[in-house]
């Protein structure tokens, strides 16, 4: 990446720590495969439940630890796999939630995108799959309060892990790659295997496929740098929320919990797919909304299912968070997005 870009776009990927990359590295030198009998595959699968162990403990958790490529596996295991006969979820949740749960009850969500609380009724036996962290809008869900006695929680963590405590949850979906992991490793983390049906020959049978061992040892070392740098995140994120206030953007979700690391905006009258292309002439790159879908001509799902009209939900873009954000970061982009305005004025 040129050294004069300025990256803001975090929530799709952040780059690797440099404890991640050497750990990494050295994982490479373990090339065995950890289901071998021998003594290098012996030695690889020491390392890597090594791993598996430091990665519970960083996280504080203390179930089973399944090794996917990524939440996106972890959420199609979790889901298709669980053997509860009903789910629901809500209508803001990632794509990779809704491809799995098409037939799924959509749970209700206020004007700021979180679950309505006085309605949320879930039966007995069936699964609640809600995001800890919503990835477009950084709404925090209140998961503390949906537990139910006999209700089995999922909860999509792919933008919460490694930054915020993790949720009661029965299963719990992570991605390396959003916290300075690599990207191609993940993890579906369960209080319970007999929540799920197994199916694969790794994992204690319940995923297929040699294990990620040099990616496993960088998300462990990820993990275990901690999110510390969250209260300077809250300083800039609030820092820039005033900033485009005042410069007469509006702020997606302004009342609801949100994570430090992730803002939405939007720029009254100028399309999402003008404010990106202009924002990267200037060297600056954000998204509008998810990676998984930002491609697409199409309003964000979880915008429209907030209440929001076609055109005002094509006019937001989002500002996501890194470590190394800084000040002059925030201020480079605060002024472009002026100077963006003026032009239209």
């Amino acid at each position: 990446m040129a050294a004069d870009r300025l990256y803001l776009d975090h929530a799709a990927t952040t780059p690797m720590l440099a404890q991640a990359k050497a750990a990494m590295v050295q994982g490479m030198d373990r090339w065995a495969n950890p289901s071998s009998p021998h003594a290098d595959g012996r030695a690889a699968r020491a390392a890597l439940e090594d791993a598996r162990s430091r990665i519970a403990a960083a996280l504080g958790w203390k179930g089973h630890v399944l090794l996917t490529s990524g939440a996106s596996e972890a959420i199609a295991i979790g889901l298709t796999r669980c053997k509860a006969s009903e789910i629901c979820t809500s209508p803001v949740e990632h794509d990779s939630v809704l491809r799995v749960t098409p037939d799924a009850t959509r749970l209700d969500v206020t004007g700021d995108g979180l679950i309505e609380l006085p309605s949320f009724d879930p039966r007995q036996g069936e699964v609640v799959a809600v995001q800890h962290v919503n990835n477009e809008t950084g709404v925090i869900q209140p998961l503390g309060q949906m537990r139910r006695d006999g209700v089995i929680l999922f909860a999509d963590c792919a933008q919460s892990a490694g930054k915020l405590p993790l949720p009661d949850a029965d299963m719990i979906a992570i991605s390396a790659h959003k916290f300075g992991g690599p990207p191609g490793v993940g993890a579906l983390l369960v209080r319970d295997l007999a929540l799920i049906e197994p199916c694969g020959g790794q994992e204690q049978g319940y995923r297929a496929g040699t294990e990620n061992l040099p990616g496993v040892l960088a998300m462990a070392a990820a993990l275990e740098q901690g999110g510390d740098w969250l209260a300077s995140a809250a300083q800039l994120r609030g820092r820039l929320d005033e900033a485009i206030e005042a410069a007469g953007g509006e702020i997606v979700a302004r009342a609801a919990p949100r994570i430090p690391t992730i803002a939405s905006y939007r720029m009254p009258g100028i399309s999402a797919r003008s404010q990106l292309i202009q924002f990267d002439l200037a060297g600056i790159s954000v998204s509008a909304g998810s990676a998984c879908s930002s491609g697409s001509l199409k309003a964000s799902h979880v915008l429209r299912a907030m209440g929001w009209d076609e055109t005002a939900a094509s006019e937001v873009i989002r500002v996501s968070f890194g470590p190394s954000t800084s000040e002059a970061d925030i201020d480079r982009f605060a002024d472009q997005w002026i100077k963006m305005v003026e032009r239209r004025r």
